[in-house]
């Protein structure tokens, strides 16, 4: 089983995200959950990278463990919103996979 964790603020905003685990849905290179996540998680990264006023600090070098922090430089409405935006889009994705295969994905939140 794959387990997220999201750790967010008081405010909602995106903190730390951390993927570990297997989803064993099917063969390696063909786990379509495994993909999911994957997925959601490293277009989450990419989003972030992109804002100035973060700094994003990953961890990939591990199959099957997957984690990113951000640290804000720079305070701003517009940062926390988006921070707040990409922890609500992790959520929902992964929560939606979590309904779907149960057995392969769960989501856990501080």
């Amino acid at each position: 089983m794959i387990l997220v964790t999201l750790s967010t603020g008081k405010d909602g905003a995106l903190i730390e995200c951390k993927a570990n685990g297997h989803a064993c849905f099917s063969q390696k290179g063909t786990d379509i959950v495994c993909a999911a996540v994957t997925t959601l998680l490293k277009t989450s990264m990419q989003v972030l990278s992109q804002i100035e006023e973060v700094t994003l600090t990953a961890d990939t070098s591990e199959r099957g463990n997957l984690a990113f922090r951000v640290s804000v430089n720079r305070e701003s409405d517009s940062v926390k919103t988006r921070l707040q935006c990409t922890a609500d889009f992790i959520r929902t994705g992964i929560k939606s996979l979590s309904a779907s295969y149960p057995e392969n994905v769960q989501l856990r939140e501080n």
